[in-house]
């Protein structure tokens, strides 16, 4: 898998070894109102995926996951999107307090060869808080071209929700 780079223009993501298609990139970001370790430390943790989830479709952690991510760690996701499924992660990118990304693999193998999209979550300083940062990148997705009609809207409105939910959960523990 490429490594990303974090460079940004109007029309594109840098990737060692190409660039991205910007239609491919879907990124929301909201400024919460916490430290970025307070953010980070829900992020990391796999079993709190299911209350940031804005889109429904986190279920809960599969039994095993690690109480925090690292990079190359993996974790199990029991997910719903109109039927049941499992998906597999593994953390592709990981700077402690930072950045955190990984890559969903069906639990099943079937159809994992189509399957690269990536999930990233950025946070940087920012006046009175954090800058919190979800991208989905499809650039690496074989249906990508599908999935930017298809489901680019919807991700980014449930993306939105995402970052509200994290806010809320972040700023009510404080």
């Amino acid at each position: 898998m490429a490594a990303w780079l974090g460079a940004r223009s109007a029309d594109c993501v840098e990737y060692i070894g190409g660039v991205a298609n910007p239609r491919d990139i879907v990124s929301v970001e909201r400024v919460i109102h916490a430290p970025a370790a307070a953010i980070f430390d829900i992020i990391a943790d796999p079993s709190r995926h299911p209350e940031i989830d804005g889109s429904g479709s986190v279920i809960q952690a599969r039994p095993g996951v690690p109480a925090r991510l690292t990079r190359g760690a993996t974790f199990g996701m029991d997910m719903k999107r109109g039927v049941p499924y499992r998906m597999i992660s593994t953390v592709t990118e990981f700077d402690d307090g930072r950045l955190i990304a990984w890559a969903p693999k069906p639990a099943s193998g079937r159809g994992a060869r189509f399957v690269g999209r990536v999930w990233r979550y950025e946070l940087e300083p920012a006046d009175d808080g954090t800058r919190v940062r979800e991208t989905w990148d499809i650039s690496r997705e074989a249906l990508r071209f599908v999935l930017r009609y298809v489901a680019a809207s919807r991700t980014r409105q449930e993306m939105a929700k995402s970052l509200e939910r994290l806010d809320r959960l972040v700023t009510s523990a404080a």
